[in-house]
């Protein structure tokens, strides 16, 4: 562990191995109010070991922290902030943090342990805490890279709901699919949330995976419960009592051969759609719009606003009522100035730095 203080006490600065504990209590108060950013969720992303950069206000409590992995060639040094792709990756500042704090002890050699070049992607384009650590790091002379990462799709439910919703050529085919199924079987729901989840669970859905298409993609990419290693992840994560009660399964049996499933997160009044899948075998009985349609009906009677899809659009989600939502991106902070100039040929434009304004004195001084 490395830790020192700076600004004559002020501030101080720790990097430390692995996902401590204080992660939990700044993702209950965070400045962008996404309580799913624990530090188990970032935890279960890591496939190399972890380090935590967290920033305290002497005498105070945690105003920052940037949960980092390893990724690319270990001689390059190169971090990323940590945790599942999506929804979407964000560090954990406090509301009451301000870009000179924040700048002060990013400048700070501490910073060091984050190597040359950091990662922060997918992110939220319009996410106050990532627009914050952007400005603080362009104050401290570091170069921000950004590359477009998707438009997400949104479906906001009350309107949604207010319009009629399910409509009644949709309810129409939702009742036929179930109908067909009913001459196979007996299809029925099965809800899993929080003490309920097991590894069962994980494992029905991995079953589900390993006959659905994402079994014939050449890398495996769309997996999330396919192999161990897949669930391993989500075992950790659901480790956590407040994400397990968060995280939701609805899966669709027939008989008792799970054939269709929708993996999903409650965060505050927004369900983000993780993932989805179907057998193969059984998608001309429309198996994948009985899910989707079945998680969405869940998240309306639980009172959620809005159903977060994620970026591209096939078809489905439009069909379903999502709009395009907000930006992600793909973020590169560069420490020196020539490199940055050269990963941009790759990676994309620079970001346009916020006003220049000189750091107070007292904030520059290293103690």
């Amino acid at each position: 562990m490395y830790e020192s203080r700076i600004a004559a006490g002020q501030l101080m600065v720790t990097a430390t191995e692995g996902f401590p504990p204080e992660i939990d209590a700044l993702a209950s108060r965070s400045l962008s109010q996404h309580g799913f950013l624990r530090a188990a969720w970032y935890q279960g992303g890591a496939e190399r070991v972890g380090r935590t950069l967290l920033i305290r206000r002497s005498g105070g409590g945690i105003i920052a922290a940037l949960p980092t992995i390893g990724f690319g060639p270990v001689i390059g040094r190169l971090r990323k902030i940590s945790g599942a792709y999506w929804p979407f990756r964000a560090p954990l500042i406090a509301p009451d943090c301000n870009p000179f704090e924040l700048a002060q002890a990013l400048d700070h050699p501490a910073l060091h342990s984050l190597g040359p070049v950091w990662r922060l992607g997918p992110a939220r384009r319009d996410d106050s805490s990532v627009r914050l650590l952007v400005e603080a790091v362009q104050l401290t002379n570091w170069t921000v890279l950004a590359r477009p990462a998707g438009t997400s799709w949104v479906i906001d439910l009350n309107a949604a709901k207010a319009g009629g919703y399910p409509r009644a050529s949709v309810a129409k085919k939702l009742r036929a699919a179930w109908r067909k199924l009913e001459t196979f079987g007996q299809p029925r729901w099965v809800q899993v949330r929080g003490a309920q989840w097991n590894d069962g669970v994980l494992e029905a859905m991995g079953r589900i995976e390993a006959q659905s298409w994402i079994a014939r993609s050449t890398d495996g990419s769309g997996a999330k419960f396919l192999t161990a290693q897949h669930r391993s992840v989500w075992q950790h994560v659901l480790g956590d009592p407040v994400l397990a009660q968060n995280l939701s399964a609805t899966i669709l049996m027939l008989g008792e051969r799970p054939i269709g499933f929708c993996f999903d997160l409650d965060d505050g009044p927004v369900r983000y759609g993780i993932a989805g899948s179907y057998v193969e075998d059984m998608k001309r009985f429309n198996i994948g719009k009985l899910v989707n349609y079945r998680s969405m009906d869940d998240a309306i009677a639980a009172g959620q606003r809005s159903l977060d899809l994620g970026a591209g659009d096939s078809g489905y989600k439009s069909e379903m009522g999502a709009t395009e939502g907000y930006e992600l991106v793909d973020l590169l902070f560069v420490r020196h100035r020539p490199a940055a100039l050269v990963m941009a040929r790759m990676w994309g434009e620079e970001m346009v730095p916020a006003p220049q304004v000189e750091l107070p004195q007292r904030m520059r001084a290293h103690g």
